[in-house]
């Protein structure tokens, strides 16, 4: 929307073009200047808006799903809540992550490939520490994970992602796989370094303390299952109904319309005055023989190849193939 200006503004802006203080032509650069917009084609936005807003509604009831799971396991009142959802590239969000960190990587089919769920350390020594009996509220040093720390987030991410199920329900019947956690974020090599992947970031409320925690979804995930990510496809099921019950009563209608039927047997030619004398009884010769194919015309559009025959006391044709049949298919 343009900038509106007040009346003041107004009154100094023509008082300055007239003493000659700005230019006009200085004012359409400043004008000209906000309609550019700035594209890297190195790193091409692939997801559009639709995508970018159902993956933010899929994935915030994700986070209240898992706000109550975490809730009941620490007997805390956990909050987790969406953020933001941009695209960015694979190497961005390994840069973006602290070392060491708590990086899940699971499958979801029917999504392809590996997705990324990766925990804040502060948000996973908060976890351990309340697991294992303390309040949660001391304030850990960032250090290595131990093997017994690892199983322990192991659990409790493991259990965090099959809540997918339900957040995915309508969308995609998924089916989350846990594969391994990784502390080391530059040590995992499961995505190219300028992989487009769209960024999912929560914030994570628990006692007195507040972090983040991101989910990365490469593109190359959800490419195959892109149209399902527009709101429009949720309402498919029903248009598609809607449809069918279209077609049903077009096909009623047009059911008993009576068109003419002709068949072609074959040609000849004869002069004008013989076609004069033409009476009752007399033989044409033409040029195809009894056993020829014959072609059959409806609405004078030539549909079908029929063998000629008789059906009783009546001449009739047996219907041998249909013609434009790549009509018929797209019908």
């Amino acid at each position: 929307m343009a900038e509106v200006l007040s009346q003041s503004e107004i009154d100094a802006l023509l008082s300055a073009l007239s003493t000659g203080a700005v230019e006009p032509e200085q004012l359409k650069e400043k004008e000209e200047k906000h309609k550019v917009k700035k594209y890297d084609f190195r790193s091409p936005q692939k997801f559009s808006k639709d995508h970018i807003r159902t993956l933010e509604m899929v994935h915030d009831s994700f986070a209240r799903i898992v706000s109550n799971y975490l809730s009941g396991q620490l007997r805390k009142h956990v909050k987790i809540e969406i953020q933001s959802v941009e695209q960015i590239t694979y190497e961005e969000f390994v840069h973006s992550i602290p070392n060491p960190t708590i990086l899940t990587i699971f499958r979801m089919p029917p999504l392809q490939g590996n997705i990324l769920l990766e925990m804040n350390p502060q948000f996973s020594f908060q976890i351990l520490d309340i697991l294992l009996g303390g309040t949660g509220e001391k304030n850990e040093n960032i250090k290595e994970f131990s093997e017994i720390e690892k199983n322990i987030l192991s659990n409790i991410t493991s259990e965090m992602i099959k809540n997918m199920v339900l957040a995915w329900d309508g969308i995609l019947d998924v089916k989350p796989e846990f594969e391994f956690l990784e502390t080391n974020p530059t040590a995992n090599q499961t995505l190219a370094p300028n992989e487009p992947v769209a960024l999912l970031s929560f914030l994570v409320e628990l006692g007195k303390n507040s972090t983040y925690m991101n989910l990365c979804i490469p593109y190359l995930s959800i490419e195959k299952v892109l149209d399902k990510l527009v709101v429009q496809y949720w309402f498919k099921g029903e248009d598609d109904e809607l449809a069918d019950e279209v077609k049903a009563k077009l096909k009623k209608g047009i059911e008993p319309v009576e068109v003419d039927i002709h068949v072609e047997l074959g040609e000849t030619q004869i002069t004008i005055d013989d076609f004069l004398k033409l009476v009752e009884g007399d033989v044409l010769i033409l040029n195809s023989q009894c056993s020829d194919p014959v072609k059959v015309f409806v609405e004078n559009q030539e549909c079908f190849i029929a063998k000629p025959g008789i059906i009783g006391k009546n001449m009739g044709v047996e219907l041998l193939d249909i013609l434009n049949k790549d009509v018929i298919e797209n019908e």
